[in-house]
């Protein structure tokens, strides 16, 4: 996985360390990086590989593409982040009621990961919030349609946060994450490719595992044993055994299958 550092990231990090705000810098930063992990982690187990993360001032993203995953998918996909981030602050939460001693060191880590879920549930594309409303919406009307209406969204959420710079809160955060949800909106998708199992042959050593599945599993069935630690063989059952492949056989025939086809086709 690469990690790439927008310059001006690089030039906040700098700042705060200059101004005495680089530990609250690194939680922050260190908050949208495991935002991000819980999307690639579950790209993963859908069979797909997230190329890099990118870092930059206004929190991380990476670069990942659902072109061709089902909106039920979509959904798990885009909520996997800010479930990390309610998964952190439940922890903050019940450390702080068996030791409240700790509140000291973990409140600026609950107001990150709080932070980061309340913004990306906001229903304005491309955050997590806005995909999961494309998914909802493409059910009632046409997909373009639906990119359309979240990138009106998407231009008046900007126009709000804006609003409350000028009237209410004068936070230059707000001026940043306007601009982002302005300037995002209209960007295209990078894109993802399908994971490459061929790309690291087993080792000497390694060990083989068999895998049992029926006639009817999926590529995404597959995938989900997955794991890296062992090399895979997949046998297929009914009455009895149907056909066996390995991993690297499983690569091969995705790459001109949908994920959610049977493999024994």
């Amino acid at each position: 996985m690469k990690i790439t550092l927008h310059p001006l990231f690089i030039a906040l990090g700098i700042a705060s360390a200059i101004f005495g705000g680089l530990p609250v810098f690194l939680i922050y930063a260190l908050t949208a990086l495991l935002h991000e992990c819980g999307h690639i982690f579950c790209a993963s187990r859908m069979g797909y590989m997230c190329e890099k993360i990118s870092l930059m001032p206004y929190g991380a993203a990476a670069s990942c593409d659902t072109e061709g995953i089902s909106p039920i998918d979509e959904i798990k996909l885009a909520v996997a982040g800010p479930l990390v981030n309610a998964l952190i602050c439940t922890a903050c939460a019940g450390l702080w009621w068996f030791f409240p001693e700790t509140y000291a060191f973990t409140d600026t880590v609950f107001s990150a990961s709080a932070l980061m879920f309340l913004i990306n549930v906001l229903p304005a594309y491309p955050l997590d919030g806005g995909r999961v409303a494309r998914c909802l919406l493409v059910l009632i009307m046409p997909r373009k349609a639906a990119a359309i209406t979240l990138r009106v969204m998407s231009g008046v959420l900007a126009v709000a946060f804006v609003l409350i710079f000028f009237l209410a809160f004068k936070n230059l955060s707000l001026l940043t994450f306007a601009g982002f949800l302005l300037f995002s909106a209209f960007e295209k998708e990078p894109l993802l490719t399908r994971i490459n199992f061929t790309a690291k042959k087993p080792k000497r050593g390694k060990e083989i595992k068999y895998v049992m599945l029926n006639e009817s599993s999926t590529f995404k069935d597959a995938i989900r044993h997955l794991d890296g630690s062992r090399y895979l063989v997949f046998q297929f059952y009914s009455e009895g055994l149907l056909d066996e492949i390995t991993e690297d056989e499983l690569y091969v025939q995705l790459q001109s299958h949908n994920i959610y086809d049977k493999i024994l086709e």
